[in-house]
């Protein structure tokens, strides 16, 4: 699998912001270990998962010493299974100890939203509904995370308050109407999606008489999505996306599929974080 990885000058920041808070001013234990001493070490995973982080993984090393090794067994976006051998390790015993947890935090924690990520693509097979990240992402960390969601065949929403707009209750409430959000959002940027929240189908209506480019359907229930779908698809304004938002999970995520909307987003993929259990061992 080939996916676009962040920038390395982003990747890089992230490393170096990570080792800033762990390692400071130096390893003091790392010391107890003769600084001539080499070693081989190797990482597997604990559990079942789908891989990412590997780029964050081999910086945190060559930040720290450029003479540690790193052999990948896995590719990021792979499905490996547990006790699967993921890299295998050589270099600077002191360099390999300094690096182990910092290291192993960006892979367990990417690989935390991929796996979640692709239990949510592999309900929604055999519709043609996809998911969507949010914004709701750990601080600093979101190119990551959406990076993580790709790689396990999810699909980004915008990266931020920058690439897209999303009008929602209370934008519309400033402006006055949806007409108006929308009317002053072309003349901001005519370029970028124009998306429009709407909690009912009077909501609708007005969004689609707006000529908007996607519309969020904020926890309607599941005959009104139907609606929504239905009016949506026979309206003039061939084109318009539908978004389903709102309490979503994997037992109720197939159902608001198979009511025929474009997306649905969830921002569990990326908020809700528990970190797949890796391990690094010496030889």
């Amino acid at each position: 699998m080939s996916i676009a990885l962040p920038s390395t000058e982003y990747i890089a920041r992230t490393v170096k912001i990570a080792l800033e808070e762990d390692v400071g001013t130096g390893d003091l234990t790392a010391q107890l270990i003769p600084a001539d001493r080499v070693s081989k070490a190797t990482v597997i995973t604990r559990e079942d998962a789908t891989l990412c982080g590997r780029a964050w993984f081999d910086e945190v090393f060559r930040q720290i010493d450029p003479r540690v090794q790193v052999r990948w067994n896995a590719a990021d976006g792979d499905r490996v299974r547990a006790n699967q051998l993921l890299c295998e390790l050589s270099g600077p015993s002191r360099s390999l100890l300094t690096g182990e947890r910092s290291a192993l935090n960006f892979l367990q924690c990417l690989s935390a939203v991929a796996t979640e990520t692709s239990r949510y693509v592999d309900a929604l097979k055999g519709t043609q509904c996809r998911v969507l990240d949010t914004r709701k992402t750990i601080p600093g960390l979101r190119l990551a995370q959406k990076y993580a969601v790709r790689c396990a065949g999810g699909t980004n929403h915008r990266i931020g308050l920058f690439d897209a707009i999303l009008v929602k209750e209370n934008h519309i409430a400033a402006a006055g109407s949806i007409a108006a959000a929308v009317t002053e959002a072309r003349k901001v940027n005519s370029k970028v999606m124009v998306e429009v929240e709407v909690e009912n189908l009077d909501e609708l209506q007005q969004a689609l008489a707006a000529k908007v480019d996607r519309i969020l359907i904020d926890n309607f229930s599941n005959e009104d999505m139907k609606t929504a779908v239905r009016i949506t698809r026979e309206h003039e304004n061939k084109g318009i996306e539908l978004e389903a938002s709102g309490n979503m999970s994997l037992e109720t995520l197939r159902t608001v599929a198979e009511t025929g909307v474009d997306f649905i987003s969830v921002g569990g993929l990326t908020k809700h974080v528990r970190a797949v259990d890796l391990s690094m061992r010496f030889a």
